[in-house]
């Protein structure tokens, strides 16, 4: 995935279109992932998203199913906020 993607567009389960923001964009052991919220919404948490390709090499973004690789995304998540602060 390009670095200088801001948005996104993701469905939900209804079919329903949502517009994403980046906030930024992780490489972590030879992984992408993202973390992306919703456009102008402030009282939802931040998703954390894998980039995966597909069977054709496309880009597509992957839930992060597992506990251990969601705390390692979090805590260099964290590590990258509280550098802004």
């Amino acid at each position: 995935m390009e670095n200088n993607v801001d948005t996104i567009l993701l469905y939900d389960e209804d079919g329903k279109e949502i517009k994403f923001d980046v906030l930024t964009k992780l490489d972590i052991e030879d992984r992408e992932y993202v973390i992306v919220a919703p456009t102008g919404e402030e009282d939802i948490d931040a998703i954390a998203l894998r980039i995966d390709k597909d069977a054709d090499g496309n880009d597509i973004l992957v839930t992060i199913e597992e506990d251990e690789e969601f705390e390692m995304i979090s805590e260099a998540y964290d590590a990258i906020t509280e550098g802004e602060m």
